[in-house]
């Protein structure tokens, strides 16, 4: 990467993005916009937005080197339905993105690795912000590491969580069940949980609101 390049890379965004692909491409609607929320590096944005050309995929992020990043990569690879980044912070009570015209297309919410690498409130206001934005049988799409019945679903898992608390104790492998439970309280439903490779799930919520 030379020194105007200002794409990030990560590594498990090639081992996880094929996968994760064949999910989306099974549960995504036909027409709207899909709200991603931490678009992190931005390349799970390129490489699933040509894969929906019907769809607007619209990135965003909360630090400003994450939407460098982001950016550097649409103009590396531009892809006609792929949005610029709007900054977003999940915490706020507002998002700032409900006051841009684009807010009254958006039917699904894309959340990848988030909820781990960070504090439980980004969890709370993600689903908070899922229930102010998705029409009713709007979709929010989670994928990640869970625990399940309050017990982690593999040994590297632990020790993932492990490395997490380590860094922050703030963040951590969530428990499915309290994950559900702050959706519940926010009109969402759990409509499928689907294992993914190296331990991982795609959890699909329903806004019924």
């Amino acid at each position: 990467m030379n020194n105007r390049d200002r794409r990030q890379f990560a590594p498990a965004t090639q081992r996880n993005r094929t996968a994760i692909l064949e999910v989306l491409q099974t549960v995504l609607p036909t027409a709207g916009t899909v709200l991603e929320i931490a678009s992190g590096t931005g390349e799970h944005a390129v490489f699933f937005a040509p894969q929906f050309p019907d769809l607007i995929w619209q990135p965003t992020d909360l630090r400003p080197e994450s939407l460098e990043s982001i950016k550097a990569w649409q103009d590396y690879q531009s892809t006609p339905n792929l949005k610029s980044p709007f900054q977003l912070d999940v915490c706020q009570q507002s998002w700032p993105i409900e006051n841009e015209a684009i807010a009254s297309s958006i039917n699904t919410i894309v959340n990848i690795n988030m909820i781990h690498i960070a504090p439980w409130a980004a969890c709370e206001g993600l689903m908070a912000g899922a229930e102010r934005l998705l029409p009713t049988g709007g979709l929010l799409y989670l994928y990640g590491p869970f625990k399940r019945q309050g017990e982690h679903t593999a040994p590297s898992n632990a020790a993932f969580d492990a490395s997490l608390r380590a860094t922050d104790p703030d963040w951590g492998v969530r428990d499915l069940a309290a994950v559900e439970a702050i959706a519940v309280q926010h009109q969402l439903q759990l409509q499928q949980v689907i294992p993914m490779p190296a331990n991982n799930f795609s959890v699909i919520f329903i806004n019924n609101a």
